[in-house]
């Protein structure tokens, strides 16, 4: 009991390497934190919006949607905002989404192995930025109008 221990006595970020498990906890708390916050507002504002009547509603889109041809120039930096929030929110949801996928197999005993659950978490990150990118690419096609 008495010899002196050369190991760090409260382990901190430091000592620990990064890995994806990591990386795929604390993005899980991060995505769901967006979604929390920047995708309710967003939503509390459309209701309000729908609510308030036809005027309302047409503030809303001039801002969030479409400021048109005669737009100002905040409200197109506004609409480039808007798409950048869309954008992360849709990221967020779909990384929330494959992450809590992930933890539900886990809940049920499987993939603790170190390199199954590697190989999850990597594939929760990029199945999230697969489905964002279509998400993207879906929008913007019917934006277009291909």
């Amino acid at each position: 009991m008495g010899h002196k221990t050369t190991r760090p006595l409260s382990p901190h970020l430091q000592i620990y390497r990064w890995s994806p498990q990591m990386a795929i906890s604390i993005m899980h708390r991060a995505t769901g934190f967006i979604l929390a916050t920047a995708g309710m507002l967003t939503l509390l504002w459309w209701l309000s919006a729908i609510g308030g009547g036809a005027s309302s509603y047409a503030v809303f889109q001039k801002y969030v949607v479409s400021a048109g041809d005669d737009g100002s120039g905040f409200e197109l930096a506004c609409n480039w905002f808007f798409r950048l929030v869309a954008l992360t929110v849709t990221f967020s949801f779909f990384q929330h989404l494959f992450s809590g996928l992930r933890h539900f197999v886990l809940d049920m005993g499987a993939g603790y192995e170190l390199k199954t659950n590697r190989t999850w978490a990597l594939a929760a990150f990029v199945a999230a930025i697969f489905a964002t990118a279509l998400v993207a690419l879906v929008v913007a096609s019917r934006v277009i109008g291909v």
